[in-house]
């Protein structure tokens, strides 16, 4: 009698969290990811990056440069693995027109936002974004450190 798992302590494998600071995030989307037998294993063991990741729209097809999946030394015996392997994303045709079609007419950038796992399934979400000025940076630092200065003072109030 086998035991299941009731939920996965950490469905996110990678963030980007450069995305937020660099760029507005105007559209998401989800996609799969197709993957070989090694990257697989080195995402279970949580071995990803996409800091300086971006999507590439070639031929009606997206796919994923300079994301880093670090090899597993037991896993990729008998592979040469490459860790910044191009990788196919899986969209539907739709989604991909309308991806190439924003990406084509106006200032618009693809990235990935995050790797994680959906059921056994390894998912990519990738945004529709548009670059920030140095202003809308500062501004949104600001911000951040204006609410967090709320946060203390409520604190503080509430003790």
């Amino acid at each position: 009698m086998s035991k299941k798992k009731t939920g996965a302590p950490s469905a996110t494998i990678a963030l980007n969290k450069k995305a937020k600071h660099e760029y507005h995030i105007e559209e998401r989307f989800e996609a799969g990811l197709s993957l070989l037998g090694w990257e697989v294993k080195s995402l279970r063991a949580g071995k990803a990056q996409l800091t300086d990741a971006y999507v590439l729209l070639k031929d009606g097809e997206a796919w994923l440069l300079g994301s880093h999946i670090t090899p597993l030394l037991a896993a990729s015996t008998h592979v040469i693995a490459d860790p910044t392997r191009t990788r196919k994303l899986l969209l539907h045709a739709k989604e991909i027109a309308k991806i190439i079609g924003k990406v084509n007419q106006t200032g618009h950038t693809c990235i990935p936002l995050a790797l994680y796992w959906k059921k056994n399934k390894v998912k990519c979400e990738i945004a529709l974004v548009k670059g920030k000025k140095q202003h809308d940076k500062r501004a949104t630092e600001k911000e951040r450190d204006w609410n967090r200065q709320k946060q203390r003072i409520l604190r503080e109030v509430n003790h």
